[in-house]
């Protein structure tokens, strides 16, 4: 009876602390939408499924036709975040975008207002030295930018990770507490598949 008892204490206790858990989990990213409308925070996503990895060796970042796109199922994924993020409150938004195709396709897909080039957003998965570099750009322009809507980067897997140690799905962002540093604060991971 004794052990029972106890097992039933454990039980209980293990599934409060779910319960708790979940709730820290909801009230957290509750704050992390708080933010990002406040201009506390930035949301950095990597762009929509464009299907390989890399670009072709002819790749020329003027031209679509040599680069890896997005397909159909990209520009849907791209245009949820407009319902996705209104619901969070968000409905224009600062878009700054790599230069890459499937980056700006991404960006003006969101429709969340004009779209502006930041090279630091550039991929650096075949130039690897660069990253360190580029992510210090990124940190220094976000860091610089005068207040006004939330502020929205489109880039690659290899640029967010190299911000945040996140390994982002196509499609899916962080939101970092501002100001971006070397070891930011990731505040949530959303994306509007969730």
């Amino acid at each position: 009876m004794k052990i029972s008892s106890v097992s039933t204490v454990f039980f209980a206790l293990v599934l409060g602390l779910g319960f708790t858990s979940g709730g820290i989990a909801q009230a957290g990213e509750s704050e992390a939408w708080e933010a990002l409308r406040e201009g506390r925070a930035v949301l950095m996503l990597r762009h929509a499924l464009a299907p390989g990895t890399g670009d072709p060796d002819n790749f020329k970042i003027d031209d679509c036709s040599t680069q890896r796109n997005l397909n159909d199922r990209g520009r849907e994924q791209a245009r949820a975040w407009k319902p996705y993020l209104a619901e969070h409150g968000i409905t224009e938004a600062r878009v700054f975008s790599s230069q890459w195709c499937r980056c700006l396709e991404t960006a003006r897909e969101m429709d969340l207002g004009p779209v502006e080039e930041m090279t630091s957003l550039n991929s650096f998965f075949r130039n690897r030295g660069d990253g360190s570099m580029q992510t210090g750009q990124t940190i220094a322009i976000v860091n610089e930018l005068e207040p006004g809507p939330p502020v929205v980067l489109v880039s690659h897997q290899v640029n967010v990770t190299a911000l945040t140690d996140v390994f982002p799905s196509s499609n899916e962002g962080v939101v970092i507490a501002l100001p971006l540093s070397d070891n930011p604060t990731v505040l949530a991971r959303v994306s509007p598949e969730r």
